[in-house]
């Protein structure tokens, strides 16, 4: 799916100045998608330390990095073995976002520059197993953030949708309201962003971060209440047939996997004095699961949809409905690529090349 952007961000010219995360497939096929902005870099490329690795974002988001700043700078690590793939493609470790000293070591050892902190427990896991999603969401981000201010480490901690609540405005939902989640991941997630940007106020800590909406890739889906809207490309291209646990007039913001680590990239890159704020919202498209499946049915007519929804849509109705990302755009020139349509179009060969049409050998060495 990110695949093909890798190779065109590659070329591009740049000027100088859980349940437990899952392996993706998607490193191997990425070619000619369209180049996006550049941002001027560093003197010196930075060194970068990846946590929580091996879940949805972080094995692509080493790709792309490493094609700006070199395989022997971006390191991917986790606590669970990866694949071989995953070892050819650049440096990977072992490192427990529960060890300070362990995380002390790393960066000491390897000069880290920057760290990107993807380690965490989704929402709908999250409340299967409140006490680990608050030492994984919670006490990890404790460790990570005295970890940056200690090493003076430029760090980058995801938020999310789900840090808002049912008391939030929901369509739009602006870049500050009242939040007020009823998840422990949205309640670690606000906290999250208050801790960071306390001390970035405090301690002068280069803390950014970026409230994701559901993010759509070809991987399976790993325990988040958007997750039906990559889960739906899977059963419908081998069965023809799904069945949906939010109503179908649910509408969630949405982002394309693509979108989601160019932002990521362009963010991290954006000049200090450029960012009004710590914390922004970013978004590509909102569309309810009946939209979704309407567009996806005109690749697979017979697509037969059934609508059982769960404790889930309970989550989902708190969240916003619409995400004001204005000042992102206004601030740093955030702008997306991906709509309803080519989102649809893409996924379906992702799914295809990566899951459907491959030899089961092939597919038992990706997972």
């Amino acid at each position: 799916m990110f695949r093909k952007c890798i190779a065109s961000l590659a070329l591009a010219p740049v000027a100088s100045p859980i349940p437990l995360p899952r392996i993706t497939p998607i490193a191997s096929q990425l070619v000619q998608r369209r180049a996006f902005h550049q941002v001027p870099r560093e003197s010196r490329p930075p060194k970068i330390l990846i946590t929580g690795g091996l879940g949805q974002l972080g094995i692509e988001c080493a790709k792309l990095l490493r094609t700006q700043y070199g395989s022997h700078n971006v390191i991917l690590s986790d606590i669970i073995k990866p694949s071989q793939s995953v070892l050819e493609n650049g440096p990977y470790i072992f490192a427990d976002i529960l060890d300070f000293k362990g995380l002390q070591k790393i960066v000491v050892d390897h000069r880290i520059d920057w760290l990107i902190h993807f380690s965490a427990l989704l929402s709908a896991v999250g409340e299967q197993n409140v006490p680990l999603a608050v030492r994984v969401n919670i006490e990890g981000v404790h460790n990570v953030i005295e970890l940056a201010k200690q090493y003076k480490l430029r760090i980058f901690v995801p938020s999310t949708i789900g840090a808002f609540g049912p008391d939030s405005p929901r369509n739009p939902t602006p870049n500050v309201t009242i939040q007020r989640p009823r998840t422990i991941y949205g309640v670690s997630k606000v906290h999250a962003e208050l801790i960071g940007e306390y001390y970035y106020h405090k301690f002068g800590l280069d803390f950014r971060c970026l409230r994701f909406p559901g993010v759509i890739s070809s991987d399976p889906p790993g325990g988040g209440t958007t997750d039906y809207a990559v889960a739906v490309f899977h059963e419908a291209l081998r069965n023809g047939k799904y069945t949906c646990y939010l109503r179908p007039d649910t509408r969630l913001p949405m982002m394309y996997i693509e979108d989601c680590l160019r932002a990521l990239l362009e963010f991290m890159r954006a000049p200090n004095e450029q960012l009004k704020r710590r914390v922004y919202n970013v978004t590509a498209m909102s569309f309810t699961p009946e939209e979704l499946f309407a567009q996806l049915g005109r690749h697979v007519p017979n697509l037969h949809v059934t609508y059982k929804p769960d404790s889930r849509q309970l989550i989902a109705d708190a969240w916003p409905q619409v995400f004001d990302d204005s000042d992102a755009r206004r601030d740093w020139h955030w702008q997306h690529k991906y709509d309803l349509v080519n989102l649809v179009d893409f996924m379906i060969k992702d799914v295809q090349d990566n899951y459907i049409n491959v030899q089961p050998e092939q597919q038992t060495l990706q997972i």
